[in-house]
């Protein structure tokens, strides 16, 4: 099964890689925001802005399923 945030991880490292190689000062800000319905909202701004709405599962879920 994929995680849900992979896209979100995928974005993330490929913005250190570029900030990493450009000639200049860069940053890089990650927002998360609990949304309803199990989601959550990723922004990753870094000049532009990238905006994910990810699937999650509450900590308290994950150990009551164990």
């Amino acid at each position: 099964m994929m995680d849900a945030s992979m896209p979100v991880k995928k974005r993330l490292l490929e913005l250190v890689d570029e900030l990493i190689a450009h000639d200049g000062f860069g940053s890089i800000r990650v927002d998360i925001r609990l949304l309803k319905r199990g989601q959550k909202e990723v922004i990753i701004d870094c000049g532009k802005q990238y905006r994910f709405v990810v699937d999650f599962q509450p900590a308290a879920e994950l150990a009551d399923s164990k």
